[in-house]
């Protein structure tokens, strides 16, 4: 994805990422702003990557005999707004002004139906080995332009929003890296704005808070 000429269409669409259209979605309630990212992990089959199953599962085009887990997944109707290879590639299956199959049974911060007001992101990995650098850098990238379209208050994973029955994007995901990149996109790598919670030691917990002080829109007045 170039940053340089990577920019927002008028229907929610990113312009310079491959785009794949799903037709797992729906429109948004009237009254939801889009105000969370999710952040997922995904690998067809289970542990192994660079396959095309994602992108068939989320297109509803998986094919039940070509592994014996897909026979268990190929009726789901599921889809992301976005995925993010191993190699940095992004993907984009549905316009963030419309709502993604991603979260399920959800809540954040007493809402529910979280797919209502959250563009859910994909990264290519599992619960057992460390992402990709280029997958941070294209994650931290993409929040950003999603700040510039949408209302973004919260960067949270689906096990957070769907706790016990989801553990994604699992122990590997290093949520202090993905703040300190956010850091250099939203705050132009000033240094002096980088709080101590952007340790690496720091827990997850309060690595979130961090993020949501620097992501939150800055309120008129």
């Amino acid at each position: 994805m170039s940053r340089a000429v990577c920019q927002w269409r008028d229907d929610g669409w990113l312009a310079n990422v491959r785009h794949c259209p799903s037709p797992n979605c729906d429109d948004r309630p009237d009254t939801a702003s889009v105000e969370l990212v999710v952040v997922h992990a995904i690998s067809l089959p289970p542990d192994e990557f660079g396959g095309p199953g994602v992108e068939q599962l989320f297109t509803n085009r998986l094919v039940a005999t070509e592994h014996p887990y897909f026979a268990r997944i190929c009726e789901l109707k599921v889809s992301a707004h976005f995925f993010i290879r191993r190699d940095g590639e992004v993907l984009q299956f549905v316009s963030t002004d419309r709502r993604a199959w991603h979260a399920g049974v959800s809540s954040w911060e007493g809402r529910e139906c979280c797919n209502d007001f959250s563009v859910g992101i994909e990264l290519e990995g599992c619960d057992t080995r460390p992402f990709a650098d280029c997958q941070y850098r294209e994650l931290a990238r993409l929040i950003a332009l999603l700040r510039e379209r949408h209302a973004i208050k919260d960067v949270v994973g689906h096990a957070d929003i769907a706790p016990g029955r989801k553990t994604d994007p699992g122990p590997c995901f290093e949520w202090p890296r993905l703040a300190l990149l956010l850091a250099e996109h939203i705050d132009g790598g000033d240094l002096g704005r980088r709080d101590a919670v952007l340790d690496f030691g720091a827990s997850k917990d309060a690595v979130v808070v961090s993020m949501q002080r620097r992501i939150k829109p800055v309120e008129d007045g």
